[in-house]
């Protein structure tokens, strides 16, 4: 099935939530907490302002990005469960930084 936004929404696919504790404990799902991480997957054109010129969306397909606890509305396509929110519910866009990446690696 294909899927496109409208408007201002925008469809998340959420970060995977960690498996252990810090300490080591394996956390079992119905315990974890959800991420309010993921990757934005599909965006709609933006809104029109007074004038009627559509306003374009600041983020783009693959950002990486912050939302809200409650922020969306889950919803399943193609099996997969992914979220729909508009873009005010966005906090912000993660950034990888060269000093991150060295970390990680």
């Amino acid at each position: 099935m294909k899927f496109r936004s409208l408007h201002d929404r925008v469809v998340i696919r959420r970060a995977e939530g960690d498996v252990k504790s810090k300490g080591g404990i394996i956390i079992p799902d119905a315990a974890k907490e959800k991420p309010q991480q993921g990757e934005v997957i599909a965006v709609g054109p933006g809104l029109r302002d007074n004038s009627g010129n559509l306003v374009p969306l600041d983020v783009k397909v693959g950002d990486l990005i912050l939302f809200g606890k409650w922020s969306g509305t889950e919803v399943t396509i193609d099996g997969e469960t992914l979220l729909i929110m508009k873009e005010t519910d966005i906090m912000g866009i993660v950034e990888k930084t060269e000093e991150a990446a060295d970390k990680a690696a």
